[in-house]
């Protein structure tokens, strides 16, 4: 599950997916319907390029959003994307999707200036609790548990966090509307 702040100055119309989509200003962080889209445990992968501009893509065992959606942090098993790790770190971009598996509803978040941290303790216990909700998400469509959590395994030494400001959100959903800029 994402855990989230409050948002604070949001304004704007949310359409009945429940993404904002007419104009409006808002004071600070991630717009709150995206929040709530993001207050569960979905799927979630991470991307970025190195300086040669090879594509690096990770799968993510936790998200969470601090700060009324003003910064986004990302759990990736360290060790098995090393590369990835080390672009972030060289170059500060990244991008973290996350998917509604039952309707395939996606959300894709930019943002330059990311930065790679050791997790907190309180980062690493998230990855316990996303995955079970992530795994309740997929069972409840025909996958096994069993299955579930070897896709999602890692080594809890092996954790590294991703930050990042949100600088834009995009609709990912496949349809009409996928790569539409939502408005911030």
């Amino acid at each position: 599950m994402l855990t989230s702040g409050r948002q604070r100055g949001v304004t704007g119309v949310a359409e009945p997916d429940g993404l904002r989509r007419e104009t409006g200003r808002r004071e600070t962080g991630l717009d709150a319907a995206v929040l709530n889209f993001l207050d569960r445990s979905l799927s979630v992968n991470v991307a970025t390029s190195d300086r040669a501009g090879r594509p690096l893509v990770a799968r993510a065992v936790a998200a969470r959003t601090e700060d009324g959606g003003e910064r986004l942090s990302v759990l990736i098993d360290g060790r098995a994307n090393a590369a990835l790790v080390a672009a972030v770190a060289e170059t500060g971009r990244l991008a973290v999707v996350f998917s509604e598996p039952s309707t395939h509803r996606s959300l894709q978040i930019k943002g330059e200036g990311a930065a790679v941290a050791v997790p907190t303790a309180e980062e690493a216990a998230l990855a316990g609790l996303y995955i079970d909700g992530f795994v309740a998400e997929l069972t409840g469509i025909g996958f096994t548990e069993s299955f579930l959590r070897a896709v999602m395994a890692f080594d809890p030494a092996d954790l590294v966090t991703l930050h990042l400001r949100p600088s834009a959100v995009f609709d990912q959903t496949p349809g009409p509307r996928a790569g539409e800029r939502i408005p911030a």
